[in-house]
């Protein structure tokens, strides 16, 4: 069992690549270029310049790899690279289990700030969420709206 003085140390993908087949780019196709035909019928031209946009930005995202990121929890907080997340920015935290990955959820004290979702190996597990537990307070956490759709999705 590490001590709350320890640091604990891993490297972890910064998210979960997800399988693409050749159907999933012809449906991203398929959706943008209604989308497209649609704006332009009606007249929507910001519309259209943002569904462009964001074909391009999904298609880009999906060609290039999860990089591999090192993870530190010590006393002062979280390492994630080379940006510190301080525990007093947190109020608590939770694992979510998607699949076979595991990730530690960071819930922050501000109500408009995102979560920080660090995946973690399952043998670090236990050190890891010790030493979470040693400074934030455990909740159960669920997959938002958002990522239930960004997973059926596989973006």
């Amino acid at each position: 069992m590490a001590k709350t003085t320890d640091a604990i140390s891993w490297e972890a993908e910064e998210y979960i690549a997800r399988d693409r087949n050749f159907w999933w780019y012809i449906g991203l196709f398929v959706v943008g270029a209604a989308l497209c035909v649609l704006s332009v019928f009606m007249n929507w031209w910001t519309f259209l310049v943002l569904v462009i946009l964001s074909v391009v930005a999904i298609l880009t995202s999906s060609f290039r790899p999860p990089r591999t990121i090192k993870y530190t929890l010590d006393k002062e907080g979280l390492t994630e690279g080379g940006n510190l997340h301080k525990y007093e920015d947190f109020r608590a935290f939770g694992i979510l289990k998607e699949g076979s990955h595991f990730s530690a959820v960071l819930i922050p004290k501000k109500r408009f700030s995102l979560s920080t979702k660090v995946y973690f190996p399952g043998g670090s597990g236990e050190a890891i969420v010790d030493a979470l537990g040693a400074r934030l307070p455990m909740e159960e956490v669920k997959l938002d709206f958002l990522d239930k759709i960004v997973n059926f999705l596989r973006i």
